[in-house]
């Protein structure tokens, strides 16, 4: 472990990842245009907001460098998870909304492949060291990826985004059995859910899901408004807005993570 990778070791065949929540800019601070904005789009207080995490047994893998500085949830070569689609780099080089990062063209290839060897692999191999670990001691392992993001992007997607968003990578990254229990936890929370909608799962998901080694990952992409009140437009003084004291989405995610564990030992 150091300084910047955080990990707690349980015994229970889960593992939830937080690649997102971060917003240590780390030596290359000075390189952005705003450190605001180069920390606007982390995953706010998702760490906390799934801290009954490890009651339940679960291992938790989180980075606390921000996405800005390069995004472990992106193919490591650089291609596009969504062709086509507007979407961010592995060092992004605008936000979500579009705005620059960076005065110029933002990192050099020698730059990426630095901060690649730095934060990203050792980031990877841990949760690689984890899924063995566990995979040695269980038949099936669940790896649950946990993000949120605003649920108003217009550059990436139109209207106000569904609460509940998952992610199997259409149903190639975990057994149908994981993704209807998941999918039917949210359903009967009244919200809006969609399975493979806009977020499909990110690089964690497809890369280790593999269903019949028995590793069945899934991504949740949480609209924010489920666990914070988000400002119609976030700027310096109202973002990132505090979490929830009683975040609504909360019992609905305890459900979600009983059922992954429920899963895994079915």
């Amino acid at each position: 472990m150091t300084d910047w990778l955080q990990i707690h070791r349980g015994d229970a065949p889960l593992i939830v990842a937080f690649p997102h929540t971060g917003s240590d800019l780390a030596d290359v601070e000075a390189a952005f245009v705003s450190p605001w904005l180069a920390r606007r789009d982390a995953d706010w207080w998702v760490d906390r907001l799934y801290g009954f995490a490890r009651e339940l047994g679960a291992t938790t893998v989180r980075t606390t460098i921000s996405r800005s500085v390069i995004d472990v949830n992106r193919n490591p070569s650089g291609a596009s998870l969504y062709p086509g689609q507007a979407t961010t780099e592995l060092c992004p080089t605008t936000t979500f909304d579009g705005d620059p990062l960076y005065p110029g063209a933002g990192p050099d290839a020698d730059e990426i492949a630095r901060r690649r060897m730095r934060w990203f692999a050792p980031y990877h191999a841990a949760l690689e060291d984890e899924i063995e670990r566990l995979g040695a001691r269980h038949p099936r392992i669940v790896l649950y990826d946990a993000h949120s993001i605003r649920s108003h992007v217009p550059r990436l997607f139109e209207g106000e985004l569904p609460l509940f968003n998952i992610g199997t990578n259409g149903g190639a990254t975990c057994d149908p059995a994981l993704t209807q229990a998941v999918a039917s936890i949210c359903a009967a929370s009244g919200a809006p859910m969609v399975v493979d909608g806009r977020f499909r799962g990110g690089w964690t998901t497809r890369h280790y899901g593999r269903p019949a080694n028995g590793v069945h990952a899934i991504q949740m992409e949480l609209a924010m408004r489920g666990y914070l009140t988000e400002p119609a437009t976030p700027d310096e003084g109202n973002w990132p807005a505090p979490i929830d004291t009683d975040p609504a989405a909360a019992p609905v995610l305890r459900r979600v993570l009983a059922a992954c564990l429920d899963f895994a030992k079915g």
